[in-house]
């Protein structure tokens, strides 16, 4: 036989070089590094959405079950309301209570109202009426420490009352019985006078007095908690009248300047929530100094009483968590993840209360 040309031998028994192999396997890696980086930034968006849809679920339960209870609300002249008003007034646990960390921070709001809502007396029955409150637990050694909490105790309507004991229903209180005026506005109370007095003065109350478990966590995510009133001249402020510095009689009551919420169109709620998973990474202190730097609505970008606009207090809010995220600290240097702080998500509604007050 005649042998093959030298080429064609070479060719017939040739495979890839390993220059070949090494480019090939160069190829293959760059390609699976695309691919799971491709994965991750998929993976990481995900994360991130489910993280916001925990936080929007919550916010829109929580932000409709108080739409429920200030759209029954009680607007009348002759009960009592324990909120924000003018400075001679301003209950001062209603208007943030122990949560500051900087001159002038007065930290969350609570609240006290009526409603027409379902509550339960101590014994576990129910009402068609309930005395409903919202606060943030400033309680360090509790478990709902920095969380929203609710309370709808049960109250009667004709005004017995069966006693005063802790399970004994009380009866709605009608002038002039004030809120306030429960145990001398002390917390935890420990007095007996005024309607109000032992476990009923969990409603003036933002920190461990709840002697009958009379609240309930409603947002674990929640830890901070600022309302204020837009009015009907179409100015917003955090006391419930129009020019509210000459036209409040410090003679009367709140309830009588107040006058059935008469110059208020809306309330408006601001929340600050965080999700389960980015809360397990921060510590209480931390987001205590994060709440902190989230300014009250009578410093959130204002000169003064009345110079507020809307969306000046979400936008306060929302730079602090945008610096938190980008520094990993708060103002004061403390340690933030900023993976956490990304992941916190600032919520507002107006409540309407211009519906007819009930007689």
């Amino acid at each position: 036989m005649k042998p093959l040309p030298a080429v064609t031998e070479r060719r017939a028994r040739g495979g890839f070089t390993l220059i070949e192999l090494l480019i090939s396997l160069a190829v293959t890696a760059m390609i699976i590094l695309m691919v799971a980086q491709l994965m991750s930034s998929a993976t990481a968006v995900a994360r991130t959405g489910n993280k916001h849809i925990d936080t929007d679920t919550q916010a829109r339960a929580i932000l409709d079950r108080m739409a429920m209870d200030f759209g029954r609300m009680l607007k009348r002249t002759d009960v009592d309301y324990y909120i924000k008003a003018f400075a001679g007034y301003r209950n001062p646990k209603a208007h943030g209570k122990g949560l500051k960390l900087k001159s002038g921070e007065l930290g969350n709001d609570s609240m006290a109202f009526f409603s027409q809502v379902p509550g339960f007396y101590p014994a576990g029955s129910q009402s068609p009426l309930s005395l409903v409150a919202y606060r943030i637990n400033s309680n360090p050694n509790s478990a709902a420490y920095l969380r929203l909490e609710r309370m709808g105790k049960g109250l009667l309507w004709n005004g017995v009352n069966n006693g005063t004991s802790a399970t004994s229903p009380y009866p709605i209180v009608f002038a002039t019985g004030q809120i306030v005026a429960s145990c001398t506005n002390k917390c935890p109370c420990t007095g007996t006078t005024g309607p109000w007095a032992g476990p009923w003065s969990a409603a003036i109350c933002n920190d461990q007095d709840d002697p009958d478990g009379s609240y309930e966590t409603v947002g674990p995510g929640v830890f901070r908690l600022e309302y204020y009133y837009l009015l009907k001249d179409g100015s917003i402020s955090d006391c419930p009248q129009i020019n509210c510095k000459t036209s409040w009689q410090t003679s009367q009551t709140l309830s009588a300047n107040l006058n059935a919420f008469s110059d208020v169109e809306a309330i408006a709620m601001v929340i600050a929530v965080i999700d389960p998973a980015s809360r397990s990474l921060v510590f209480p202190n931390a987001l205590f100094n994060l709440m902190s730097d989230m300014a009250d609505f009578k410093n959130a970008n204002g000169l003064g009483f009345g110079a507020q606009k809307i969306g000046d207090v979400e936008n306060n809010w929302n730079l602090a968590v945008q610096s938190a995220a980008s520094t990993g600290k708060t103002s004061d240097g403390s340690a933030f993840p900023p993976a956490a702080a990304s992941a916190i998500r600032i919520y507002n509604r107006y409540f309407d209360l211009k519906t007819p007050a009930l007689f």
